[in-house]
C-alpha cells in the first residue's frame, strides 16, 4: 500500500513538472521573440520556421510531418509566413505536386533568435548540475517514450 502512494506521487511530481516546464519554455520563448523586436511571429509560426530549417527537403509534406499537424493547418501558418516575410514557397521543378518551403533572411534571423535561446536555456539547465548523464538518460526515456506515441498516432 505504501508503495502505491509513493508511484502515485512520483506520477503526479512528473506531470505536474512536465507541464509546468512546458509552459514555463513557452512562457520564456514569448519573452525572447519580444525583446529581440520579432514580435509579429507567434510561437506556432516559429515552430514551423524551425521545421522549415530543420527538414531536408523542406516540403510541405515534410513539415507537416515534422510537426504532426494537417496540411491544411500548415498551409494557414505558411500562407501568413509569407505575408510577413519570412518563407518563400515555390514548386519543385521536377514535381511541380511538390511544394518547397525556404526561409528568408528575415526567417533565417528569426530560427537563428529562437536557437540562440535554446541554446542559453540548455546551458542555464545542466550548469550547477552534478549529474547530468543521468538527467540526459531520463530525458532520452521521456523522448522515446513520447516518440513512440508519435508513431502510434500517424
Amino acid at each position: 500500500k505504501l508503495g502505491g502512494a509513493r508511484v502515485e506521487r512520483s506520477r503526479k511530481v512528473v506531470n505536474d513538472l512536465l507541464t509546468d516546464v512546458f509552459n514555463q519554455i513557452l512562457i520564456l520563448e514569448e519573452r525572447n521573440l519580444t525583446e529581440h523586436d520579432a514580435v509579429d511571429v507567434t510561437m506556432t509560426e516559429i515552430h514551423v520556421i524551425e521545421a522549415i530549417r530543420k527538414c531536408e527537403p523542406a516540403t510541405m509534406g515534410t513539415v507537416s510531418k515534422r510537426l504532426m499537424i494537417t496540411m491544411g493547418t500548415l498551409t494557414t501558418s505558411v500562407n501568413r509566413l509569407v505575408e510577413k516575410g519570412y518563407v518563400t514557397r515555390k514548386r519543385d521543378v521536377n514535381d511541380r505536386r511538390v511544394v518547397l518551403l525556404d526561409l528568408t533572411e528575415k526567417g533565417q534571423k528569426v530560427f537563428e533568435i529562437h536557437e540562440e535561446f535554446h541554446e542559453e536555456l540548455v546551458n542555464a539547465a545542466l550548469k550547477d548540475l552534478e549529474f547530468r548523464e543521468d538527467l540526459v538518460q531520463a530525458l532520452e526515456s521521456i523522448y522515446r517514450f513520447f516518440k513512440k506515441l508519435q508513431e502510434k498516432h500517424q
